[in-house]
């Protein structure tokens, strides 16, 4: 909650997956919190700026990431028990919260899947290495049907991905975000998925080497895994693709 008080404003609350804040060098957090519940929907929520030095803030863990702690940035849980902040530290204004969200919240989403989609590709470019030098049951395993199917597929899924989130980039720019807004949830519904299932196809190819620290793949298969649930979990963009197809 954001509360004013003659010329500051009080916060509470507790966050999760506070990126960035393990930072040593993270001195500053951007506090997202209700001014006015009686309000419209979109706004009730205000943004500021408040100094993680700032009396009432806590960081109270670094959260692991399946198991790893994600250095050196790290995810924070921190407090925020009555922490007094200037009224000079909000953004924009009361109310507007939402609307600075929602403005960064597209561009963030296709960046995840532009970064995804070069994920996919590395993946691909490790399989293929290995295939061609892998030799099992006297040939290779780019001479055994299934692998080649792994690859096939491989390059059409990260085809169809490309073209899927350069239509919706060339949307953002030609008609904005909000008439996009059905393709950017469409693309954080796919993309993710599509690296996830590349990635482990060629954790597949390489066998025990490829959850060892021997190979990138492991890592990369958390990341894209944790990218099914940053800026929104795929359900949430489905119900949104849902919605938009059945008001047609």
């Amino acid at each position: 909650s954001i509360k004013k008080d003659g010329d500051e404003y009080i916060l509470n609350g507790r966050k999760w997956w506070s990126t960035g804040a393990g930072d040593a060098r993270c001195r500053l957090a951007i506090f997202m919190g209700k001014t006015d519940e009686s309000a419209p929907k979109h706004l009730q929520q205000s943004m500021i700026l408040v100094p993680l030095n700032a009396d009432g803030v806590r960081v109270e863990r670094l959260l692991n990431v399946f198991g790893f702690d994600d250095a050196p940035n790290g995810h924070a849980e921190i407090s925020f028990e009555d922490v007094r902040v200037s009224k000079e530290n909000l953004l924009l204004g009361e109310g507007r919260g939402f609307e600075i969200a929602q403005g960064r919240l597209g561009g963030g989403r296709v960046h995840h899947c532009m970064r995804l989609i070069g994920v996919a590709e590395r993946s691909l470019e490790l399989m293929i290495e290995r295939a061609k030098t892998r030799v099992a049951f006297g040939k290779t395993l780019a001479e055994q049907g299934v692998v080649k199917n792994w690859i096939a597929e491989a390059r059409i899924e990260i085809e169809q991905a490309r073209l899927l989130v350069l239509k919706t980039a060339w949307m953002m720019d030609t008609v904005g975000n909000k008439t996009a807004r059905k393709e950017i949830a469409m693309i954080k519904a796919v993309v993710p998925q599509m690296a996830l299932k590349i990635i482990d196809r060629a954790i597949q190819a390489h066998g025990g080497a490829g959850v060892s620290q021997d190979f990138p793949l492991a890592n990369l298969w958390i990341y894209a895994r944790s990218l099914r649930l940053a800026d929104g979990p795929d359900e949430v963009h489905l119900e949104s693709i849902a919605r938009m197809e059945l008001k047609k």
